[in-house]
């Protein structure tokens, strides 16, 4: 039932971002209570996970006793970040071979994402971008800044080019503090630019979190006969022979992928392949994960 409930396609049927990212959540967090092991539930904004040199008499031995891992007991002010998302909203965002496009698919990622964070009383933020920022929501804790950040998801419309240099140009000129930064794109670059172009964020003491959100098609293209492809956003125009597609396409993306991820990991970012026909909660057990260090 859980899975129903988090199926892109179920989703997409949702009115409003605001129960997009309520259901997503709250579901999310019911499925974890369920769950053997301790989860993200109500008690996420108490607890910590152990590391070593704390002091042991914080650790809740309760938690410990029914899960074996340790916990510190936090008071609300510990637990306080900023998360800033930066949400590409490119033309090639616009591709779908389902009901869910990508950009869609990461609207409601970072709905969800912000739904976290107004839960935990972080501060949060939002860039749209393209070739330019077209939408800036500045971080904050403040009353009525969930409803300000899901507007902002809700106007982002697919666009012109991808460039990565002005949103986190902007980014830097405004980054007050340590953080998280999430970047949602389908990172249609080069892994090294893309890299090289993120990296001064890591170097100012945020932590940097890739969702890589792409199509089943552009996976694992199925067709069997050939095609006139047309770039979403160069518009340029190519031929494609149903071989090439199985083979070399499917080879190239998968070195790509390979490629974004080594790189990331080496400068010490966080990288997810998010899938567009999959559940969202995946992609919100990866996103605790690295936000509780226990990757």
């Amino acid at each position: 039932m859980l899975q129903r409930f988090l199926d892109p396609a179920v989703l997409a049927g949702i009115a409003s971002l605001d129960l997009v990212a309520k259901t997503v959540v709250e579901g999310f967090i019911a499925g974890l209570h369920r769950s053997p092991d301790f989860g993200f539930s109500q008690e996420f904004a108490e607890y910590r996970a152990y590391a070593p040199g704390d002091d042991l008499r914080y650790v809740d031995w309760n938690v410990f006793a029914r899960t074996e891992r340790c916990y510190l007991k936090r008071y609300r002010g510990e637990t306080n970040t900023a998360l800033t998302v930066l949400l590409d909203a490119s033309a090639s965002m616009g591709f779908s071979s389902h009901r869910v496009n990508k950009l869609d698919y990461a609207r409601y990622l970072a709905a969800s994402l912000f739904y976290l964070a107004n839960r935990q009383r972080d501060a949060a933020g939002l860039i749209v971008f393209d070739d330019a920022v077209r939408d800036v929501v500045a971080p904050s804790s403040r009353h009525g800044q969930l409803s300000r950040l899901l507007h902002a998801l809700e106007r982002a419309a697919a666009g012109s080019r991808t460039d990565y240099a002005r949103p986190f140009l902007h980014l830097l000129d405004h980054l007050r503090r340590r953080g998280i930064v999430v970047v949602i794109s389908d990172f249609y670059a080069t892994p090294e630019e893309v890299v090289r172009t993120m990296a001064p964020v890591r170097f100012r003491g945020s932590e940097l979190i890739l969702f890589h959100v792409l199509d089943p098609e552009e996976l694992r293209p199925a067709f069997d006969q050939p095609l006139l492809l047309v770039d979403a956003e160069t518009r340029e125009r190519m031929e494609v022979a149903p071989e090439y597609a199985r083979r070399e396409y499917r080879a190239r993306m998968e070195g790509h992928i390979a490629q974004l991820r080594e790189l990331a990991r080496q400068a010490g970012m966080d990288y997810f392949l998010a899938e567009t026909a999959r559940p969202l909660d995946e992609a919100l057990r990866e996103y605790l994960s690295v936000r509780e260090g226990r990757m």
